[in-house]
This record gives structure tokens, sequence and C-alpha cells, in this order.
């Protein structure tokens, strides 16, 4: 089970600046371990405790915040993104080269939060509850967050299902279809978040 970040654990901005190339380094190693990358435009990042907590010291890298008030909105907000028990969260970018494809992909890609799922050998697929708050009714967000809450059966045929390369996340949007193999290295990495 991932704890949420707490706020002895954020440094201030002076101080992430030093630690920074070495914390980075160690984020992003993090994150190749966590990454889906499914067809050529959606890419899935599992979240765990350091993620978040990178996000939050970019976010106040980058905006520049220094008053408490700020700092525990920036907490509050990027802990959501932390996996319940038994569950797993991600932040997925819809990536498109430039802002005319986005433009022309992002509408046609309404209606996604029902086409995301995440599968493991015969047992039933399990769809990925969005966050509503990214949704629009013309067109979706480049970013989106979502969870996905294993029941028993998922959480115990997930390493089996990873050795048999069954275990996936599948896209099956009008507009976008396509399924990636969750690696192995991923797969260990995810179990350790719902153990």
């Amino acid at each position: 089970m991932q704890k949420p970040v707490e706020r002895s654990e954020v440094v201030d901005i002076a101080r992430y600046e030093q630690t920074r190339p070495q914390f980075r380094e160690e984020v992003l190693a993090a994150k190749s371990r966590r990454r889906v990358l499914v067809g050529e435009h959606l890419n899935f990042l599992f979240e765990n405790h350091i993620t978040v907590l990178y996000q939050i010291q970019e976010m106040m890298r980058v905006e520049r915040i220094v008053e408490e008030a700020a700092i525990e909105h920036e907490l509050a907000t990027y802990n959501e993104l932390i996996p319940p028990p038994g569950g797993l969260s991600a932040t997925l970018l819809i990536e498109y080269e430039n802002q005319a494809l986005r433009e022309e992909h992002l509408p046609k890609l309404l209606g996604l939060e029902e086409h995301v799922w995440l599968k493991a050998g015969h047992l039933e697929p399990l769809k990925a509850v969005f966050d509503r708050s990214q949704l629009g009714e013309t067109r979706i967000s480049s970013v989106q967050y979502m969870l996905f809450t294993l029941d028993d059966a998922m959480r115990q045929g997930w390493q089996q299902a990873a050795r048999e390369g069954t275990l996936k996340l599948a896209v099956d949007h009008p507009h976008y279809t396509a399924e990636a193999v969750i690696p192995s290295e991923v797969a260990q990495a995810l179990a350790e978040d719902f153990a």
C-alpha cells in the first residue's frame, strides 16, 4: 500500500534545487518501470509515492510556491493520485506531436473513459475509472487521471498473467484501438503497489 506524501517530506525550493539533479534521476528511473505505451499516442504512467512527491516538488519549483497554504493545496491535489489499497492509479498523457494534431484528435476521443481496460489472462477485464473533472463536452484534456480497483482474483492472477504475457492495457475506443502487454518489470513494480 502506498502512503500519501507528508508535508515533512516536501523541501523548500532552494533546497530542492540543490538535490533536484540526483532526485530527478532517481524518479526518471522509477518512472521507466511504471510506464506503458498503448499504441502510438497513449502513454500511461502508474503513479506511486515517489512520482507524486516529484510532481509536488516540480510544481513548487515551476510556480515558485513558498506559502504554506499553497504547499498544502499541492499536497492535497497530488495525493489524490496515490492509489488506494489494492488499487492502481495512472496518469494518461495523450501525446500528439503538435497543436494541430491535438486539436484534430482530442475531440474524436470523447468517451475515452468508457474504453480503457486492464486485462489479466482469462479474468474479466477491469475498466478504468477516470477523474471526471478532466473530461469536457467537446474534447478531452490531453492529461487524464484514472484508477483501477483490482479485485482479489485480479491481484492473485497478476503474476501468472505477467509471466504468460497476458497482462495488458487495452483501449477499444472507435477512434483509437490498441493494446499493449505490460512488461514483466512494470508488472513487478505495480504488484508492489497493491501488495
